[in-house]
């Protein structure tokens, strides 16, 4: 992957990566069914628990159709079977995250203009208030309009809107 020019961020398990990874980094997750601490399949319910939006592939030897069911069915965006062909993996994660990339230029598209200038200004951490005062609009229209965007982003919080910041620093939204 990191010969192919992706940035490419690696674990010692669940548990680092909980409390190591940034959310604010788009792109996917590889798991194995079979790791030390917590498992693959139980770090997916508790992404899924936490609503951790980054798209999962699970790259395993040691699933069955059964499993891949069940992970996909959990959202899981692909199961592949080790060893894995390296050009099937390389166009796996490219398929995953140009999906997963679409998925939130789809649902930017949806907001107003308003929306997205509100939505732009909290991404950069502003406060309610201080985006009142630069758009000129009272503080209960910016609430309102933070609101429908977090609806239409399918967000709930600041937290959630971290891929969007990256894609606004990437030039992929205006």
């Amino acid at each position: 992957l990191t010969g192919q020019g992706w940035d490419v961020a690696a674990y010692t398990g669940a548990r680092e990566f909980l409390t190591s990874d940034m959310p604010s980094r788009p792109g996917c997750l590889i798991l194995d069914v079979r790791m030390p601490g917590i498992s693959g399949l139980e770090l997916q319910d508790e992404m899924n628990r936490r609503e951790y939006p980054l798209p999962i592939i699970f790259l395993t030897g040691h699933g069955d159709i059964e499993m891949a069911v069940h992970v996909v069915r959990e959202g899981a965006r692909d199961f592949l079977q080790k060893p894995v062909d390296p050009e099937k993996l390389l166009k796996t994660v490219a398929w995953v995250v140009q999906e997963d990339e679409a998925a939130w230029k789809e649902r930017y598209a949806q907001l107003t203009d308003r929306e997205r200038d509100v939505i732009a200004l909290v991404a950069k951490g502003k406060l309610n208030r201080q985006i009142a005062l630069k758009l000129g609009i009272s503080e209960r229209t910016v609430q309102v309009h933070r609101l429908g965007a977090y609806r239409k982003l399918d967000v709930h919080n600041v937290a959630g809107l971290a891929p969007l910041t990256v894609l606004f620093e990437r030039g992929v939204l205006q």
